[in-house]
């Protein structure tokens, strides 16, 4: 009786933490044994705007969370980059998120594979595609800059959880490019890391003690900072990889 209460309690807190934005789907590549695969979604507000919903469980003494404890990476696979829409060199648009993707791999190992450039790939319409893609459309939202969304088996033992794509929509509505150069221009490399640290395995942080950190869960132009991770999205990463 006990262990069926302690799973009951586990599954419930599990679910307590998950965003706003978690759907379940169909399971793939034989791994429905892992429970119900799992779409979050993470919408990037600009700094002042209305607080976004929150997503995995904040350690704030550490200033880290995850999406769900052990849910990682167990293979890195490769991702694409699609540079249409971004008004900006293409050049640009790649080296940022080569930058980033090396940012979290310093701290982490191989977590994200190579990149290369797919002029033709979105989000797939918001469905599992096995294709990992970043990607420059309009949202709806003035005040979202970006929207990442993950997909994974979150339940379960954590050693059986693991993430198994990731899309990454930069939201048109903002002028991209290089804030270190221009700081009017929202920074396509700081985006990124942080988006990226959802593709990892992370989750948002909306304490102030906790607003230096990448993973921290606004922005704004003209802000860089955010290109190099903080000890908290360093302790984070590797208590994951």
């Amino acid at each position: 009786m006990k262990k069926t209460l302690t799973t009951i309690l586990l599954s419930l807190w599990l679910f307590a933490v998950m965003p706003a934005f978690a759907e379940d789907e169909p399971g793939v590549d034989g791994k429905s044994h892992k429970g119900p695969l799992t779409k979050i979604t993470f919408i990037h507000y600009k700094k002042n705007s209305a607080r976004a919903a929150g997503n995995g469980k904040n350690k704030f003494s550490s200033c880290y969370s995850f999406l769900a404890s052990g849910a990682k990476w167990k293979t890195a696979e490769n991702y694409y980059i699609n540079p249409v829409n971004s008004g900006v060199n293409e050049g640009l648009v790649f080296n940022a998120i080569i930058s980033s993707t090396a940012e979290w791999e310093k701290y982490g190992g191989d977590i994200f594979g190579g990149g290369a450039i797919d002029y033709n790939l979105n989000d797939n319409g918001g469905n599992l595609d096995n294709k990992n893609v970043a990607f420059f459309d309009s949202y709806n939202d003035p005040d979202v800059i970006a929207v990442t969304t993950v997909w994974g088996y979150f339940y379960g033992a954590p050693k059986s959880r693991e993430i198994v794509e990731w899309d990454m929509q930069f939201n048109t509505g903002f002028a991209w490019g290089d804030a270190a150069v221009n700081p009017v221009l929202m920074d396509i490399q700081n985006i990124a890391t942080h988006e990226l640290g959802h593709s990892a395995g992370l989750g948002d942080l909306y304490t102030t003690a906790c607003s230096a950190e990448t993973m921290y869960g606004y922005a704004s132009e003209g802000e860089i900072s955010k290109r190099d991770l903080n000890q908290g999205d360093i302790l984070g990463l590797q208590a994951l990889y």
